[in-house]
């Protein structure tokens, strides 16, 4: 990990309570300003509006938009217009216009040279960068520009709050991967109050079923109105609420995101909280994205993507980052796309997804009981990291085999990294650093970048 990034987290750990908040809310107030502006309603009100299109008129929509980005991808984007070229010099006649032209590409072109897929109009400097592990358990570097981020966070806005009534002036929970707390910390706060984004920011490392009393004071104390989270770490406080007896606050709603939400889970939620769950389907790479309505439909966001289904696997076109413009993205996720027969019981005819098989990775399971998300794993391998692809491997609760495939650069330093960040996460467990040439695949063709052989049953 970044030294610097490490000694930031360290002083940030160190500052009373109230001096965390103000860094938190300085951090979102920024956030705010680059996801929001004076666009947003209407391009709310536009997306709401097309959520009853009939599909002719989403399929015109859809060419029109895909048509324009294709052109721009061709000559404006470094990568695709090498690309074409070649395919010119070789004789290659097809047409850049029609998708099923162009070849799918993985997260792994892009982390080799993630420069060549910015449009050569854009400056990354005053774009928005992001560094994201994904599923796959690769490090990818992105960039937004200002464009792109309020329409996709309009997107999200019309489809994951007003469809559930909510606004983003409600005080909400986020139950996800930021280190918040200390890992290793042992006392409450587990939490810190973003203000900037009315957001109650609650660490996943410490959501363990004795804490789940301290959640939920939080909760109650910031008059959270709806909570989204990992499913796996959710999963750990509604066990501490039925087994204790702890009374949540009353909440509209409970959004799920990153993980596959099981039936399980949902039980136990909506038993532990009695208010209904929405799960949701999503990536960093905004090239596709879907949310649950009320009647349990998934539906897909076109005006996000165009997402095709290639031998099982979700193939994504994303219509909104044209600073960065990813065609025939490979999710590495695993699903069924349904085109909408009709509208559904909640009056939307927005096409559906179903059978949902990625993000499908094994929670590690630490040494004092606490179960940890995948997602909070695969953030220790940073894009600075000198590693190709990286998998955990866990073989019991205090033994853990990382397997990494190094570049050059790859030395012991790096291993005294990944095995000082594995504990910090985890706990104290003995960690084997593994070289490979490559990251042992499924019978899906997917790799999964958590993997556990605790024995069935273990919890």
């Amino acid at each position: 990990m970044p030294l610097t990034r490490n000694i930031w987290l360290g002083t940030f750990y160190k500052l009373p309570y109230h001096l965390r908040v103000a860094a938190a809310s300085l951090h979102g107030y920024r956030l705010r300003y680059r996801r929001y502006g004076p666009e947003t309603e209407r391009l709310v009100a536009e997306c709401l509006e097309r959520d009853t299109w009939t599909s002719g008129r989403w399929k015109n929509w859809t060419e029109d938009r895909t048509a324009e980005l294709l052109h721009r991808a061709a000559t404006r984007v470094p990568y695709y217009r090498e690309q074409w070229g070649q395919r010119r010099r070789r004789g290659d006649s097809s047409s850049w216009e029609r998708l099923e032209n162009w070849p799918a590409i993985d997260r792994v072109a892009i982390r080799r040279n993630p420069h060549a897929f910015l449009a050569d109009d854009c400056d990354p400097r005053r774009m928005t960068a992001e560094v994201t592990s994904g599923t796959m358990g690769s490090p990818t570097q992105l960039w937004y520009s200002s464009q792109t981020l309020t329409a996709w966070y309009a997107l999200f806005e019309a489809r994951c709050r007003r469809w559930n009534g909510l606004s983003r002036g409600d005080a909400w929970g986020l139950l996800a991967g930021q280190a918040v707390a200390d890992p290793l910390a042992r006392r409450p706060p587990y939490w810190v109050w973003n203000r900037g984004l009315r957001q109650l920011y609650l660490s996943c490392y410490h959501a363990t079923p004795d804490n789940a009393g301290h959640y939920m004071e939080a909760l109650r104390q910031h008059d959270v109105q709806y909570l989204m989270a990992y499913p796996s770490s959710l999963y750990s406080i509604a066990q501490g609420i039925l087994r204790h007896g702890f009374k949540p606050p009353r909440l509209k709603v409970i959004l799920t995101q990153s993980e596959q939400l099981f039936d399980f889970q949902r039980r136990a939620f909506e038993e532990a909280f009695e208010c209904p769950v929405r799960d949701s389907y999503g990536m960093s790479e905004i090239c596709a994205a879907a949310a649950e309505c009320g009647h349990g439909t998934m539906h897909l966001w076109p005006d996000a993507g165009v997402v095709e289904e290639v031998d099982g696997e979700l193939v994504s076109t994303g219509l909104i980052n044209g600073g960065m413009p990813l065609i025939r993205y490979r999710t590495g996720d695993r699903g069924k796309v349904a085109e909408s027969g009709g509208a559904c019981a909640c009056g939307r005819s927005l096409p559906t997804l179903t059978a949902i098989e990625g993000r499908i990775s094994d929670t590690i399971h630490a040494p004092d009981g606490r179960k940890l998300s995948p997602n909070l794993i695969e953030g220790i391998f940073d894009a600075q990291l000198p590693v190709e692809e990286a998998q955990i491997v866990q073989y019991s609760r205090d033994a853990i085999t990382v397997r990494v495939v190094p570049t050059a650069a790859f030395n012991a330093r790096t291993s005294r990294a990944i095995e000082s960040e594995i504990v910090r996460r985890v706990g104290r467990v003995a960690v084997t650093i593994e070289h490979v040439e490559r990251i042992p695949r499924g019978p899906n063709g997917k790799m999964r970048a958590v993997v556990s052989q605790l024995p069935a049953g273990s919890s």
